[in-house]
């Protein structure tokens, strides 16, 4: 076999493909390898740590012959990083595998393995659900969320992303029990409603390969498997198995006191004053008075303290309320709106954190339990 392409272009997609490619395996010794399966013009790449694989097609010119041989990732990766642009040969020995590299200055040599060895791609068998998603907005829904995703052991339901469908609307959810974040669209939804559990290796690699374009990438999902399918790249992964928590049954209603707040302005306010928080508890207290928020922190074991107080919009009952600070800050980091309004019950149940304006058929809500407070 043999072929010519571009370095930059086969670079960027061999370094898409190798992220699905496990640190530390410990199953088959192909799967350290990245598959090239060479067929007219087309080279499509594959690589899998057998729970998700992910293949992607590119053109190549004056390609000759066809075949299926897998290389290291590693040698390949760290052969092509630092090539400028420019045409590359590669040339194969079908009998033993052998790969050579022809650059403008040099050859580059090693040999790789034979391809059939190389796991096939998972199918979606049984019955199957599908929707069809604008790229964007997927990668725009896993963004707000899946910093969110727990990473616990004894609950795996709550280590992945929670898609559910239906009718009217797709929802995606991600918690780790203290913080939770709701994304809605109603651009897509399926016939009947449907649900699945996301892994957080597979929702991470979606973020890395994803267009922020409107392209429509299709989903289609069995009680095992979901397939992502968006311009020449293909991604199939394992679900989680379990039950999702009720989601809403957490997210409390008619909070009467109401808070609308420029969002940048907390948020680098909650950044200064943290740094004075105990560092066991990161606890941040925010006193809400009318038209005004105050912000204050305090290590006892090291005599420090801060305070600060905003201008906001609030005209409720005075009460305090704590949250953890990191936990605070990055779910106002998640939110483009200029403002966001803040709703609180009481100082043991859960706040919301909402954007004051929303992207075009979207809702966002995030939700942070509370802190104990000790006075």
């Amino acid at each position: 076999m043999k072929f010519n392409v571009s370095s930059t272009t086969l670079f960027a997609q061999l370094q898409s493909v190798s992220r699905v490619i496990a640190s530390k395996n410990n199953k088959l010794p192909i799967l350290d390898n990245i598959l090239f399966d060479l067929e007219g013009q087309t080279l499509t790449l594959s690589a899998s740590d057998e729970e998700t694989t992910i293949r992607t097609s590119l053109e190549v010119e004056n390609a000759e012959g066809a075949g299926k041989v897998a290389f290291d990732a590693k040698l390949l990766l760290g052969t092509l990083r630092e090539f400028p642009e420019q045409p590359l040969t590669f040339t194969i020995d079908e009998q033993n595998f052998g790969l050579n590299i022809t650059s403008a200055n040099g050859i580059y040599s090693f040999i790789g393995v034979n391809g059939s060895e190389f796991p096939a791609m998972p199918e979606i068998a049984g019955e199957s659900n599908r929707f069809e998603i604008a790229e964007g907005t997927l990668l725009n829904a896993i963004n707000k969320t899946l910093f969110c995703a727990a990473d616990d052991e004894l609950r795996q339901v709550m280590n992945g992303l929670f898609f559910d469908l239906t009718p009217e609307q797709f929802t995606l959810v991600a918690t780790d029990a203290h913080r939770l974040v709701r994304y809605t669209n109603t651009t897509a939804h399926t016939d009947a409603p449907a649900s699945f559990i996301l892994p957080k290796k597979p929702a991470l690699l979606l973020k890395n390969v994803l267009s922020k374009d409107d392209a429509k990438a299709e989903v289609v999902f069995s009680q095992k498997n979901a397939r992502f399918t968006f311009g020449t790249t293909t991604i199939v992964c394992r679900l989680i198995d379990g039950r999702y928590p009720n989601y809403n049954g957490v997210i409390p209603q008619n909070n009467q006191n109401k808070v609308i707040i420029d969002r940048q302005m907390f948020a680098n306010a909650c950044k200064r004053v943290a740094v004075f928080a105990h560092t066991g508890t990161s606890l941040l207290k925010l006193t809400l008075s009318p038209d005004s928020l105050n912000i204050s922190a305090q290590d006892i074991s090291f005599y420090t303290s801060a305070e600060e107080t905003l201008s906001c919009n609030y005209d409720g009952a005075h009460m305090s309320i704590g949250f953890k600070a990191p936990f605070l800050i990055e779910l106002l980091n998640n939110i483009d709106s200029n403002e966001v309004m803040l709703e609180l019950a009481d100082p043991a149940r859960a706040g919301l954190i909402l954007p004051m304006e929303n992207a075009e058929n979207e809702n966002l809500l995030m939700l942070l339990m509370p802190l104990l407070l000790q006075d």
